[in-house]
């Protein structure tokens, strides 16, 4: 008889290991599809508002859901995919060129070399880091593991076509019943968490809050500033410009320096080549218009929203990246906006109050 009361609690907790095992199967199989998934449950976060704005003139929840799914396509899928098939063309053109010695960096670094300063120049020397054909092997073996990587990745893509069109097509399908019925999917996945209401309430305040900052305040930023980028290096007459505004994009992620690892050498190597006025252009755009686009454009896109610390969204991107791919570029910085989003909601709970930002 004394062991009665204890098959409730036995039965729950039966019942709790079922669920566990039922929801970790259900993870291992739609785990090929979760890169689509993540994609359309950020598209469908970040085109809610526009959602919304079709249904208040379009007077249907399916219509306007079309309507944002047709916007979702034109302008950010197809012309995505469009630069990235220049960008990989790029990038293979020019590992090409470095296979085929149609590169000419022994003759780039003697002419840098020589208009160095003398100090400059002992510097590089005592360093071992002085003599051309050292910078040209260490090329070559960039270009050769470069284009290892590339070869891996076109056979990876052209190899699973069929998944590639299948993950495509699922990421619009869910899309379009997230941005139809996401509020609702979402309060019903909140009040089905395991923690008090008031808290799963406030986490999702803030994560969503999060969210939208970093990806207005970072990744629409450092597209601005690659598309600024290449127009610039368009204009001074580089090559490969799809490549190196990307590469641009990229570093705008990196705090205090951001976009100048790539426009400062550009320009640079203008000025040493003798393209005056080209290496003035590149320079005078860094500074002007590429530098301060982020100062211009963060503030009208993030507004009063809070975002991650620009040193956090790096090193979540890069791990995001190593550990999962591609995809990581939004897994990273979900997962930091979700640990800074439950350590918000800690503090609040203890009552601590965030100091206030000094100018």
């Amino acid at each position: 008889m004394a062991t009665r009361p204890q098959a409730p609690m036995l039965e729950r907790g039966g019942f709790l290991v079922f669920l566990a095992v039922v929801s970790l199967v259900l993870l291992y199989i739609i785990w090929p599809f979760v890169a689509p998934l993540l994609w359309a449950t950020l598209a469908a976060i970040m085109f809610q508002p526009m959602y919304q704005w079709f249904r208040a003139r379009m007077g249907g929840p399916n219509r306007a859901a079309i309507a944002t799914l047709l916007v979702i396509t034109f302008a950010v899928i197809i012309p995505a995919l469009f630069i990235g098939g220049v960008v990989v063309e790029q990038a293979t053109s020019v590992v090409v060129a470095f296979r085929e010695g149609r590169i000419d960096l022994i003759g780039w670094f003697d002419t840098v070399y020589a208009s160095l300063p003398a100090f400059v120049r002992e510097g590089l020397d005592f360093e071992g880091l002085g003599t051309a054909e050292l910078v040209q092997e260490r090329a070559q073996e960039l270009a050769l593991e470069s284009s290892g990587l590339i070869a891996q990745q076109a056979v990876a893509i052209t190899g699973s076509a069929v998944g590639f069109v299948l993950s495509f097509g699922i990421g619009l399908y869910v899309v379009y019943f997230l941005l139809r019925d996401g509020r609702e999917i979402g309060q019903r996945v909140l009040d089905h968490l395991p923690m008090a209401h008031d808290i799963t309430q406030q986490l999702a305040t803030h994560f969503l809050a999060i969210v939208r900052a970093t990806i207005k305040g970072s990744f629409l930023v450092g597209l601005a500033q690659g598309a600024l980028g290449s127009i610039t290096y368009w204009i001074a007459g580089m090559p490969n410009v799809v490549l190196l505004g990307l590469l641009t994009a990229i570093f705008s992620l990196v705090p205090a320096i951001g976009p100048a690892v790539i426009w400062a050498p550009v320009a640079i190597y203008l000025l040493v080549i003798g393209d005056i006025w080209q290496g003035v252009v590149v320079l005078v755009s860094g500074f002007a218009v590429i530098g301060m686009a982020d100062n211009v454009l963060r503030p009208i896109l993030v507004g009063r929203d809070t975002g991650i610390p620009d040193w956090i969204i790096l090193v979540s991107t890069l791990g995001g990246i190593a550990a999962m791919g591609l995809s990581g570029i939004v897994v990273g910085p979900l997962v930091a906006g979700l640990f800074l989003a439950a350590w918000a909601v800690l503090a609040e709970q203890r009552g601590v109050t965030a100091p206030a930002a000094s100018d």
